[in-house]
């Protein structure tokens, strides 16, 4: 009995160990026989059944190891043909194979590369293409395998591509690149393959020319969804850079859709492509990357393929389908021997053959494509609901921007009428007699309180429609976040739908798994009741020799049954009413937990919603706090860009202020800086309450905005260098007060906005203007009466210094040069002698006639009493002084190192140039208060004529002796040929425009640093002509430009005088 039980599990695992084999067996025949089909010398395209089985074959060994293995033996390098087919299948395996397919066909990568290469080489119909094929290979896997999220098939949804994209610019730059490179390769092979067919006169319904055609399919597929992931990514690039930036990717993007809508446009009109796939159109004009709302506009190009089955013929046994889903385990090949169980041979199959299980897969796959079918028509809805709300959002955004246009407007409205304001003012001024009376002054002053009231008005409209437009920007952040969670309800309904599919799968399958166990298990108890049924057999015959006996017995026991059967069933009612009791107890206990669980329910719901409430509320208040700063720090911050403006208002120079008025508003700033700072401190601590923050920020702006206007009052009547410190403060004041307020502003920063720089800069404004105080007078007026007198024994000194050391330059040149040289040498020191002796007697008459000047016009005052009320003119002398000894310095060192050959001639004639024209602006500086009728004025510009005539003959020396001294070869073009003299004359004319490109660029550099010199003097060449009757530096200075100067000539700064008008206290 023992060896009859096993016998049928020996042969079910001979069978299986059997069945597995042969099917292994079977399924290699078949993939190969499949790829020597797909894979082959035919000029004929790839029939789709061949390439379906091999894709089936990634899928049951969820990898492509069997193609490879086949593949590796093809003969690639023999046939063009055949590897244009190789890299057909190798593309379609990689789009609708199994997704580790991408990974066994990288570890190919290098024979794909050697194919292309190989065939690149060779002049061959097919092997351009299979160059470019393979290349397209390569960059697909490269791409997918950096990029995983991002299957073969391209098939991704838009938020899987941010993803990938990332919130990283650099990242979004970098995929974008890659993305045109990928469909480079893409459209570079189909304009290949479209030029070979228009060339061969090939048309489409011949085997040869569908032989190419057929792999266009899947780049088609390919480019639709590439096409589309260059319009998101260049979308979302327009969002972060500016589109200067990005004009070279918009060029490319450009060239790309043109091939693109080309290459789909023929295609369309092919017969071949016309019965096989369904080619989208593109829009007729490409995508605004410079308009976010045109987003809205784009539509995803869709490819579809028809569902028509290829009509398959069988070409020998090897052909027939594979099932997709095996329900058998038992399932033997067609060439195997068949082998019968004993149990079947002895009872039959099981149920005449006939499975449940059949009838099951079949319900499930209904319900599967019902769930399918329901997805699809949800994800349309969605699809579409998003493509509105998508639109709204445009819309709003266009409304904004419209709202921004119209504030810009009334911005610049506002500073047309400030700026009629102002020229109607300047004609007021002009017609204004000079000798007005003061009741005439305080009408001014009235009319001018009145348009400063008038402004004052416009302004507080202004602000008023800026709130207007902060609210509704507002209105519309709220729209916009309401749009974002019902997108995101759409997102979770989608998750739902697919969540559930997976699990119905799943139910699936567990439900197939029982049934197979529930199956063995009743083959397990079949044998086991056969067993006992032999047994029983065995000892039937043994048993009916006793039955007589027992039959016998079986009457006394009988009457013994019937007694106990009656007490049994008074037990079993006795045991019935317990039950039942216990089962109404039980139904009670049960309704009452049901009803404690609904009410628990119920309440954690209610706790739920209301603390969701609270978090809303709580974020609200939130946010109307930070919106309510926000609108403070926007007013604070047009109070101080309006205190700024008037630091350049022509109108504010009149304004004048004291240095203790300003001490005080600059300390009453620093104290509102502490309150700002404890605000801040505050706010980040309880985000629920700003009130502190505002109130201190309110009187920080109007505190802070008095500061730069009375500093630059202040300015207007202190020294130039306090003046220019002054104001330069006030500026960087607003500045930093600007900046700490922009970090307020957004919630990133709002961490790390400090006052401490505006304390710093606060800080420097009350030292100043605690050194403008009226104790320092005293100091001021020493220093400019002895200042003068020590500059111009200075500018005598140096002059003195410059004669002797001109002369030891002589001795020296005399020693070490003869002839030529020597000759040049001593004619330039003897006209710098020259000129040095004209200068040193300019000074002499200069402080004679100063003397004059001061004696004068002092009156009963002392002389520096004079020179600290005429402080402007004063100044004027000090710079022409510094000026001149600065200039003859230059002049002996330029000498020295032209007689040492180490120096430039063009340094001493720009030096001659620059000694005249500061001898001219001391003779200006002299004159301006001289009497016209003094004799000593008469031999002031006496020295001043022969000072310039004596600069004149330094440089018509220098020219002379640079002329004798420099070389000139005699120009010998007898030995040149055309050509040679035609190469000459080319390069001649390349250095000519590189010199006059070199011309040019210094005299504009010239121009800046002379328009950088009177920027640093604080006064411009008008106002120097006009205000003080100085003319410029550059006025005497010759037409032809001067050549940059080296770091050590450095011209000393002009005394800075502020921009006024002339006043009758200094004549």
């Amino acid at each position: 009995m023992n060896s009859i039980r096993q016998v049928p599990s020996r042969v079910k695992t001979k069978r299986i160990e059997t069945n597995l084999g042969a099917e292994r067996e079977h399924f290699d025949k078949q993939q190969l026989s499949s790829i020597s089909k797909a894979i082959n010398s035919n000029e004929a395209p790839v029939k789709e059944k061949h390439a379906r089985r091999i894709i089936l074959g990634t899928h049951r060994e969820k990898g492509a190891f069997t193609f490879w293995s086949y593949a590796l033996g093809l003969p690639l390098s023999s046939n063009s043909i055949l590897s244009w087919k190789f890299c057909h299948v190798v593309h379609k395996v990689l789009r609708d194979g199994h997704h580790n397919s991408l990974q066994d066909c990288m570890r190919h990568h290098s024979n794909i590369v050697e194919t292309g290469q190989l065939w690149g080489n060779l002049h061959d119909r097919y092997g351009q293409l299979v160059a470019l094929y393979a290349k397209l290979l390569c960059t697909k896997m490269e791409f997918h395998v950096k990029h995983s999220e991002i299957r073969a098939n391209l098939e991704v949804t838009d938020e899987v591509l941010e993803r990938v994209a990332g919130t990283d610019i650099n990242n979004v730059f970098q995929l974008t690149v890659e993305v045109f490179d990928y469909l480079d390769t893409e459209l570079r092979l189909a304009e290949t393959v479209i030029r070979q067919l228009n060339t061969s006169i090939a048309i489409s319904t011949l085997t040869s020319g569908q032989c190419r055609l057929s792999p266009l399919i899947q780049v088609i597929q390919d480019c639709s969804h590439l096409y589309h992931f260059t319009v998101k990514l260049l979308f979302k690039l327009h969002a972060c850079l500016p589109a200067d930036t990005l004009q070279g990717h918009r060029d490319r993007f450009h060239d790309q859709f043109h091939s693109l809508k080309t290459f789909f446009n023929k295609a369309r009109d092919m017969m071949y492509f016309k019965r096989l796939i369904q080619i989208p159109k593109l829009p007729e004009s490409p995508p605004n990357f410079l308009h976010a709302a045109s987003l809205a506009k784009h539509a995803r190009p869709v490819v579809v393929i028809p569902d028509e089955d290829e009509p398959e013929q069988v070409d020998d046994d090897d052909d027939d389908p594979e099932p997709l889903i095996n329900v058998s385990d038992v399932t033997m090949p067609s060439m195997a021997v068949p082998q019968f169980d004993i149990f079947d041979q002895t009872f039959g199959p099981a149920n005449g053959g006939f499975d449940d299980r059949d009838i099951q897969i079949e319900n499930l796959k209904r319900d599967l494509e019902l769930l399918r079918t329901d997805l699809e028509r949800v994800k349309g809805e969605a699809q579409r609901y998003i493509t509105q709300l998508k639109s709204q959002i445009n819309s709003l955004e266009a409304e904004l921007e419209e709202q921004r246009v119209q504030k810009q407007r009334a911005l610049v409205e506002n500073e047309q009428l400030r700026m009629e304001l102002e020229a109607t003012r300047r004609r007021n001024a002009e017609h204004e007699s000079v000798q007005a009376t003061f009741g005439e002054a305080e009408t001014r002053a009235q009319a001018t309180e009145q348009r400063y009231n008038k402004l004052k008005e416009k302004h507080t409209e202004l602000v008023s429609s800026h709130a207007e437009l902060l609210r509704k920007s507002a209105d519309t952040v709220k729209m916009l976040s309401a749009t974002q969670q019902t997108q995101e309800e759409v997102e979770r309904t989608k998750q739902q739908l697919a969540f559930e599919v997976d699990r119905i799968k799943q139910d699936a399958d567990m439900k197939l798994e029982e049934q197979k166990f529930e199956m063995e298990k009743l083959k397990r108890e079949f044998e086991e009741k056969k067993a006992e049924v032999e047994r029983v057999k065995g000892t039937l015959q043994s048993n009916e020799k006793v039955g007589e006996q027992q039959t016998r017995s079986m009457s006394a026991l009988q009457a013994e049954k019937e007694r106990l059967m009656h007490s049994v069933s008074e037990k079993e009612a006795a045991l019935s009413s317990l039950r039942h009791a216990a089962q109404l107890q039980q139904s009670s206990l049960q309704q009452e937990r049901e009803r404690s669980t609904r009410e628990l329910g119920e309440l954690q719901g209610r706790l739920q919603e209301k603390s969701c409430r609270e978090e809303q509320l709580q974020q609200k208040l939130l946010e109307e706090q930070f919106s309510l700063l926000q609108g403070t720090v926007s007013e604070a911050e047009s109070i101080i860009q309006d205190a700024v403006a008037k630091l350049d208002d022509p109108l504010h120079i009149r304004c004048t202020s004291s240095p203790d008025y300003l001490v005080s508003r600059a300390e009453a700033t620093l104290g509102s800086i502490d309150k700002v700072k404890k605000g801040h401190s505050d706010y980040l601590t309880n985000m629920g309450d700003v009130g502190g923050l505002l109130r201190a920020l309110t009187q920080f702006s109007h505190l802070a905005a008095d500061t730069i206007i009375n500093g630059s009052a202040t300015a207007h009547m202190a020294p130039t260098d306090h003046a220019d410190r002054l104001t330069e403060n006030c500026r960087g004041c607003a500045t930093q007060s600007l900046q700490f307020l922009k970090d307020l502003k957004s919630k990133a920063s709002l961490q790390r906005a400090d006052p401490a720089s505006i304390r710093i800069v606060v800080q420097k404004i009350l030292r100043l203007g605690e050194e403008l105080r009226p104790k320092g007078m005293d100091v001021r007026q020493d220093e400019l009466g002895d200042l003068v007198d020590k500059e111009m024994a200075a500018t005598s000194a140096a002059i003195e210094e410059a004669v002797r050391r001109i002369d030891e330059m002589m001795n020296q040149a005399r020693k070490d040069t003869s002839g030529v040289k020597l000759e040049v040498n001593e004619r330039i020191l003897y006209s710098c002698t020259d000129l040095m002796k004209a200068i040193h007697l300019l000074v002499l008459t200069s402080t004679d006639l100063q003397k004059e000047i001061v004696e004068g016009g002092r009156g009963a005052a002392t002389i520096k009493e004079f020179y600290a009320r005429n402080s402007r003119w004063t100044e004027g002398l000090i710079s022409a002084s510094k000026a001149v000894g600065w200039g003859a310095t230059q002049m002996v060192e330029s000498a020295d190192k032209v007689v040492l050959h180490t120096g430039k001639y063009e340094e001493l004639i720009v030096c001659s140039h620059e000694i005249a024209a500061s001898t001219a602006q001391l003779v200006a500086s002299s004159k301006v208060k001289a009497d016209r009728n003094s004799t000593k004025l008469t031999a002031l510009q006496q020295a001043s004529r022969r000072v310039n005539e004596m600069a004149a003959k330094v440089v018509a020396s220098t020219k002379t002796g640079q002329e004798n001294l420099e070389d000139k070869d005699t120009m010998d073009f007898s030995g040149m040929s055309l050509i040679k003299l035609k190469m000459e004359e080319m390069e001649s004319q390349v250095k000519v425009l590189e010199l006059e490109n070199q011309l040019g660029n210094e005299r504009l550099r010239l121009g800046e640093l002379r328009k950088k010199h009177y920027d640093i003097a604080g006064v411009p060449a008008a106002d120097l002509s006009e205000g003080n009757g100085l003319a410029p530096s550059s006025a005497s200075e010759p037409s032809s430009p001067k050549p940059s100067k080296p770091s050590i000539m450095r011209k000393p700064a002009l005394a800075q005088k502020p921009n006024l008008p002339p006043k009758n206290m200094f004549r």
